[in-house]
């Protein structure tokens, strides 16, 4: 049972990475070869196969000029709710 709460946790964990290198990604302007970006571009490999579903249910949120994408907390609070359960 502990392996998939560290599992859980570890998920959570890297939800939170994505995140936040998405944002530095955005906002920094970085190249595509940058390691920052492909660091990001690899953790999205492993986060947005389990968000893109939650991303059809819940649109984007207009803010000012930019679109604020919900699912990340959705996913994070999914998280939390299993690791409750489970652990």
């Amino acid at each position: 049972m502990d392996i998939v709460c560290n599992i859980i946790t570890l998920y959570t964990l890297v939800v939170f990475g994505r995140i936040i290198l998405q944002i530095a990604v955005q906002f920094g302007r970085l190249g595509s070869e940058h390691p920052v970006r492909r660091v990001e571009e690899i953790l999205g490999l492993a986060v947005d196969p389990v968000l893109r579903p939650i991303r059809s249910v819940i649109p984007a949120v207009p803010m000012g000029g930019m679109n604020l994408d919900l699912s990340p907390l959705v996913l994070i609070i999914g998280l939390q709710i299993l690791g409750r359960i489970v652990c």
